[in-house]
């Protein structure tokens, strides 16, 4: 059995992930934290978990937590999990990080995208991008993994076998996503207050989405040369779910075919990605840890079709099936 803690348990993906450890037979959570007032029980603030984790919140330090928990799953925000994740290392932690604290390689690419000035930069680019379907070997000896956002993973995934292939040119790709309200996170906004996002479809952060740099990134690694995205997010009104469709330029003549069997070849042996002939929907993968693909030529533009749910492959099932390669378990366990 390995010790868990979870900091920062009271949000969407905090519940989603508690929910996946449940299950998980080689896993005691020891731990939630949060700086609710009074330390309410968990089932409190996540009622699903009634009978089900008899934990009270608390506030406590990196030195507390490391006391308990072998492995920590901060799913903090930007900023405050770097703030605590060196201390975690220090005292013989591993951790997989919810945050985008470590996804990118550069401080000063931290600063223009996030706002802020990073407190750890002496990490950033020695930290494993936690896909395991492109960079397993490395989270498997990890002691501190970044787990993907949620748009980039739908994204990065139809894209990186094309690319490594070079059937598509790595300039001007676009990527135009799908996504549900869950993505926004609990806290209340008014752009996903009810009245405001229910029976309404709107595009937001055109041209200057986070997860742009982060998807550039990590394509540009798979591809060996720079790789430029337009990336533009849309609020769908659903609870869960992310629909993602890239256009891209083909390199010479490419064939649906060609661009089938490459995908299948790349994913032949991962557990969470179908490459599938059919047009796939958000309800195919919902509550699942998969990630499902297609790809179409239409008027000479490659095109690619992703499905994932946002809570599930786009976060806490890929923190858990990064938790399986660093700790040695099956890497489906849990998961399916």
């Amino acid at each position: 059995m390995t010790r868990v803690a979870i900091l920062g348990a009271t949000g969407y993906t905090a519940l989603e992930l508690i929910k996946i450890l449940l299950r998980h037979p080689e896993v005691e959570i020891v731990a939630v934290t949060s700086r609710q007032e009074g330390q309410p029980p968990i089932a409190m603030i996540h009622p699903s978990l009634t009978g089900r984790l008899d934990l009270r919140l608390e506030d406590l330090s990196p030195a507390e937590v490391a006391a308990r928990a072998e492995c920590v799953f901060s799913c903090l925000p930007h900023g405050a999990s770097a703030s605590v994740i060196g201390p975690l290392l220090e005292a013989g932690c591993r951790v997989i990080d919810f945050s985008a604290d470590y996804r990118l390689n550069s401080a000063d690419a931290y600063a223009e995208w996030y706002g802020q000035k990073h407190v750890d930069p002496d990490r950033l680019g020695k930290v494993p991008y936690g896909l395991p379907e492109l960079f397993r070997e490395q989270i498997g000896l990890a002691n501190l993994v970044a787990n993907p956002g949620c748009y980039p993973t739908s994204a990065i995934l139809p894209l990186a076998p094309l690319l490594k292939a070079g059937l598509i040119q790595p300039g001007s790709i676009i990527v135009d996503s799908k996504s549900g309200v869950s993505g926004a996170g609990r806290t209340p906004k008014l752009t996903t207050h009810y009245p405001e996002c229910n029976e309404s479809v709107s595009a937001y952060n055109v041209g200057r989405h986070r997860h742009t740099p982060e998807i550039e990134q990590v394509l540009g690694t798979v591809a060996g040369q720079a790789v430029e995205v337009v990336f533009t997010p849309h609020l769908i009104p659903m609870d869960r779910g992310i629909l993602t469709t890239t256009y891209s330029q083909p390199v010479g003549n490419v064939t649906e075919d060609q661009l089938m069997q490459t995908l299948r070849d790349f994913y032949a042996d991962e557990p969470f990605v179908r490459v599938v002939d059919h047009l796939p929907g958000t309800k195919d993968s919902m509550n699942t840890n998969y990630c499902d693909i297609t790809a179409r030529v239409v008027r000479g533009r490659v095109l690619t079709i992703s499905c994932l749910d946002n809570l599930v492959k786009g976060a806490s099932g890929a923190a858990v099936q990064n938790f399986n390669l660093m700790f040695g378990y099956a890497e489906t366990t849990g998961l399916i």
